[in-house]
């Protein structure tokens, strides 16, 4: 028995099971896109943190890392349980071709499973597009159990430069965060010389509290 498993968000650098073999490749027709909230890892019901999902698009590739898990029906089942609860926001299971950079024509895997969100109203989870500065805010700020939402843009971002394949999207938004957290720095660097400033945001201002630091991303993550 065996089965394979595609990752392409936190499952890049931290997969949190136990596996037998981890491959770097690409899935094709699907890009990978921010528009999944996430309120019990790295945000809460009251400010969701914005973690990646899948998006068709004719002629597109994503590129992660697919792992095997090998060893019969107890240690599968383990595995799945495991990342059933770490993916719970995602409400589909999908099954995919791996291609590998070697030979990008012909699968080098066929039914790889791929946690997916349904791009839907009724799917709680799913925020849809917004624009890349809103976005951005929303990650600088958002924290949750496993740590915080500027840590999850900035850890895929480090993983997609460490297997090869940097994420031209994920770039864009990890330095548009860099850019929001620079603007809170210098408020609360004016706040402590002259007293509080209003934020020039078109939102309400973002409080100083969550600038503080927060605990290291434990296993669980999505």
């Amino acid at each position: 028995m065996v089965f394979w498993v595609f990752g392409y968000g936190s499952l890049v650098w931290n997969p949190g099971f136990e596996y037998d073999e981890k491959v770097i490749g690409f899935i094709k027709g699907y890009r990978r896109v921010f528009d999944l909230a996430c309120i019990d890892h790295r945000g809460t019901p009251e400010n969701p943190a914005r973690t990646c999902t899948l998006e068709e698009k004719e002629g597109a590739i994503c590129w992660g890392a697919a792992y095997c898990v090998r060893g019969g029906p107890e240690k599968e089942k383990l595995a799945m349980q495991y990342l059933e609860r770490r993916e719970c926001e995602y409400d589909q299971k999908t099954i995919v071709d791996f291609y590998k950079e070697e030979d990008t024509f012909h699968p080098s895997l066929t039914g790889v499973i791929v946690f997916t969100s349904t791009p839907e109203k009724s799917n709680k989870y799913y925020l849809g597009p917004a624009p890349l500065d809103d976005m951005a805010r929303q990650i600088a700020t958002a924290c949750g159990p496993c740590g915080n939402n500027r840590d999850y843009i900035f850890l895929l971002e480090k993983a997609m430069h460490d297997i090869g394949h940097n994420d031209d999207m994920v770039i864009e938004l990890a330095n548009e965060v860099r850019k929001v957290l620079e603007k809170m720095e210098n408020v609360l660097t004016k706040e402590k010389l002259v007293g509080p400033v209003q934020l020039s945001y078109p939102h309400e201002p973002i409080p100083a509290l969550q600038l503080q630091p927060l605990p290291e991303p434990i296993a669980l993550d999505s």
